[in-house]
C-alpha cells in the first residue's frame, strides 16, 4: 500500500505544480519523512558532539574569565607596588639631592676656610717678607750712614777713621738716636 501511495505521488510530482499556492501532499510527506530522518540523524551523531563542544566552549571562557580576573588582580597589585616604588625612588632621590646639597655646601665652607686660612697665611708671609726687607734695607742704611758719618766726620777732621772701633763708636749713636724717635 505504501509503495502504491508513493508511485501516486511520484506520479502528481513529475507534473508539477500548477500555481505557486496549490498543496502538494506527496511533497509534504516527503518532507517530513526527510525532516523526522535528519533529525533523528543529527539527534544521535551530531547533537552530542554539538553539546560537548559547546560545554568545553563555556569551560574554556569561563577558565579565561578566571585567568582575566587573576591576572587584572596581579596587574592592579603590581601597579600599587610599581606606585610605591616610584614614591620610594623619589623619595631616596630626593634624601641623595639633600644630602649632596649638604655636601656641597660642607665643601664650599670647607674650600672658603681653606681659602681664608691660606690667604691669611700668605698675608703673613708677606708680612715677615716685608719685615725681613725692612730689616735688609735698614742694616744696610745704617752701614751706608756709618760710612757716609766716617767719610764725613773724616774730612771734617782730616784724618782717616778706618779702626773697628770709630765704627762702633758711630753705630752706637746711631742707635741712641734710633730710640728717642
Amino acid at each position: 500500500m505504501f509503495a502504491a501511495w508513493l508511485a501516486i505521488l511520484a506520479a502528481e510530482g513529475a507534473e508539477g505544480p500548477k500555481s505557486p499556492f496549490e498543496v502538494n501532499p506527496g511533497l509534504i510527506i516527503w518532507t517530513w519523512i526527510v525532516f523526522i530522518a535528519l533529525f533523528l540523524l543529527l539527534r544521535k551523531y551530531a547533537w552530542p558532539a554539538i553539546v560537548q563542544a559547546t560545554e568545553e566552549r563555556e569551560q574554556k571562557i569561563k577558565q579565561q574569565l578566571a585567568e582575566s580576573e587573576k591576572a587584572h588582580t596581579e596587574a592592579r597589585a603590581a601597579l600599587a607596588e610599581g606606585k610605591r616604588f616610584a614614591a620610594d625612588a623619589k623619595n631616596s632621590a630626593q634624601a641623595m639631592v639633600a644630602e649632596a646639597r649638604n655636601l656641597a655646601e660642607k665643601e664650599r665652607a670647607s674650600l672658603l676656610e681653606r681659602g681664608r686660612h691660606e690667604q691669611e697665611e700668605l698675608l703673613a708671609r708677606a708680612r715677615r717678607e716685608i719685615e725681613a726687607e725692612k730689616d735688609k734695607a735698614l742694616a744696610e742704611l745704617r752701614r751706608e750712614t756709618v760710612d757716609l758719618s766716617l767719610a764725613a766726620a773724616a774730612k771734617l777732621i782730616g784724618r782717616r777713621f778706618d779702626s773697628e772701633d770709630d765704627r762702633k763708636l758711630v753705630e752706637e749713636y746711631l742707635k741712641t738716636l734710633e730710640y728717642r724717635t
